[in-house]
């Protein structure tokens, strides 16, 4: 039998000590963690707090009204007068705890508390092992029935649904049913707290079955598909096609098959009459493809890129209006991503298309692309961070003003790295890894968005890493969406989008710098929202003297273009000059 320990909660001053150090106030530099968690107005309020707690009253001097986030700060940290420490601490922890309701529990493996020994017949202790070194670490495995259903290893998938309670780590809940066959390039979509697989590719023979995963009894079955009356159809066998939820109906676009058509199909599939139909959909139909990215914004899916039946990469811009159901054609100014197919894209508050990685035959991209919705030009940001290696066949989904990314691979091995791009700031950062051949760390694998037990969770299904993999593991991610608390907490509009070039230095604290200080977090909101639209003024400016520059290097690469044509007539007239002087100088001596 094993010793663990049994607290009953820490005392002040040691659970403000304790809070402190979850947040990030343990010496080293709590910016990236306050910012990752929390609203930053919620932020800078546990930061003057804590100055308050451990400090005392505001008395250094007040920084120029230029330095936003200092200013901000001080601000911040002065308005709370002569609080007593004690008073400090407790609104500390209370804020904490409003926040993240979670963070005792999370934070009490490494805290120290009063120690009580109670026997314990469900813990071992084994080394953890990390950059190499060993270190003896207490794991809690929970049992259910007798039988072990989850552990606390840092990147390390865990088996059983128990430790769901674990952030940012990959598990594999006890599921039941019958399983789906082992597949990868399928596609996957939720609806209602249920998760449909349709199709894939198993040994390079496409699948047309679809089964569905109940997210609450975690059971699977199988759905027998009917044919549909109005445009009756088939599910024909396909693998690298889109599946995006639509009202009560699942919407299946493109994809390769047996036999290829022409154009993309759109098929339809009701899930009140578990029957398909093929739409009918007007102007000219793109071209027929697999690996493509589709995006639902608004009323309109928006499709880029893929590989056609002729293996011929593509990176052409398509919009389908799901009122009208019309094609059309987009032709967007900038310069677009390079010809791929198994990347990812993300929507940004429904105005900005972001386009991650993929690949060629030859070659796997890890560059971010932006294509503005409202002006339809692209840009190529600069990436922020951690920025992922070269990658294709990886899944993505959003949380918030989160992307989340997973799997992949690079044509060599797959990616063991779960990553994050906070699309507000450009900025990467490495969630979680794992280690050996996990499924997560495949190729066509899909990614979806639930929830559980009220919070956000990511469920990843299938792939192939050298075998095809038919397992379902879950992520609860720890990152805080501080766009969806703005929204509905505050009712403040959606964070500034991803724009070029951004850097996130100074937006980590941002904050109003008026002559009077915020009373409250609401005032401290409304300077926010001021200080917020004032950065946006002049971002637009910023953007509209970058597409002069853009217009104006076009114009120089025209005139320039115009020039060498210019240039080549001379060297053509030239050559011809100089041989003609050769044949009369031939005539004359001969």
């Amino acid at each position: 039998m094993a010793m663990a320990r049994a607290t009953s909660g820490l005392q002040y001053p040691e659970r403000f000590y304790a809070a402190a150090s979850y947040v990030g106030f343990d010496g080293s530099s709590p910016t990236k963690t306050l910012t990752s968690k929390f609203a930053k107005s919620t932020a800078l309020l546990l930061y003057s707090l804590y100055q308050q707690a451990s400090v005392g009253p505001c008395n250094i001097p007040e920084p120029s009204t230029w330095k936003l986030v200092e200013h901000s700060k001080w601000a911040s940290w002065n308005q709370l007068g002569n609080m007593s420490s004690t008073e400090a601490m407790r609104l500390f922890v209370k804020i904490l705890e409003e926040e993240d309701p979670g963070w005792y529990s999370r934070a009490s493996n490494s805290v120290v508390e009063p120690v009580i020994d109670v026997q314990m017949n469900n813990s071992k202790v084994e080394p953890v092992i990390e950059n190499g070194n060993s270190y003896p670490e207490t794991k809690t495995i929970s049992t259910q029935n007798g039988s072990e259903v989850g552990t606390q290893d840092k990147d390390i998938v865990v088996e059983g649904f128990g430790s769901v309670e674990v952030y940012d780590q990959w598990i594999a809940p006890p599921v039941s049913g019958g399983n789906p066959k082992a597949r990868y390039e399928h596609g996957a979509a939720v609806v209602q707290d249920k998760l449909y697989i349709y199709g894939g590719n198993h040994n390079g023979r496409y699948l047309n079955d679809l089964h569905v995963l109940d997210l609450r009894s975690w059971t699977w079955s199988k759905i027998e598909a009917k044919t549909g009356v109005e445009s009756p159809t088939t599910s024909i066998p396909c693998a690298g096609h889109s599946l995006i939820p639509w009202g009560n109906k699942l919407l299946s676009i493109a994809g390769h098959t047996k036999d290829p058509s022409e154009s993309i199909q759109v098929k339809e599939f009701d899930l009140e009459t578990a029957a398909w139909s093929t739409l009918k959909i007007f102007g000219k139909a793109p071209v027929s493809r697999g690996g493509q990215s589709v995006n639902l914004v608004g009323k309109t899916l928006v499709i880029f890129g893929g590989q056609d039946a002729k293996r011929t990469l593509l990176n052409d811009l398509h919009i389908l209006d799901l009122e009208t159901m019309t094609w059309d054609e987009i032709d967007a100014v900038g310069v677009p991503p390079s010809p791929r197919s198994d990347h990812t894209a993300a929507v940004h508050v429904d105005r900005y298309l972001l386009i991650f990685g993929g690949g060629s035959h030859a070659t796997c991209y890890n560059d971010l692309h932006v294509l503005d919705l409202q002006t339809m030009e692209w840009s190529r940001p600069t990436q922020l961070g951690e920025i992922p290696s070269p990658r294709a066949g990886h899944a993505g989904v959003t949380v918030g003003e989160n992307w989340f990314i997973v799997g992949g691979g690079d044509n060599k091995s797959g990616v063991s790295e779960t990553v994050v791009l906070n699309m507000s700031t450009l900025t990467w950062s490495v969630v979680t890894s794992v280690q050996g051949r996990v499924p997560v760390a495949s190729e066509g694998l899909s990614l979806v968005v639930s929830s559980y037990d009220g919070e956000d969770i990511l469920v990843s299904f299938g792939g192939y890493n050298g075998r095809y993999n038919n397992e379902v593991y879950v992520l609860k991610p720890s990152h805080k969406s501080t766009l969806q608390s703005k929204i509905i907490e505050n009712s403040i509009p959606d964070s500034v989008s991803a724009i070029p070039n951004v850097t996130n230095v100074e937006s980590e604290f941002e904050a109003g710098h008026d002559a009077d200080p915020p009373k409250s977090k609401g005032d401290l909101v409304s300077v926010l929202k001021a200080e917020k639209e004032e950065l946006e003024s002049s971002l637009s400016k910023e953007k509209q003297h970058a597409l002069q520059l853009k217009q104006d290097l076009v114009e120089a690469e025209s005139r320039n273009s115009d020039l060498y044509k210019e240039l080549q007539s001379v060297r053509g007239q030239l050559a011809s000059e100089q041989s003609r002087c050769f044949k009369l100088e031939v005539s004359i001596n001969a």
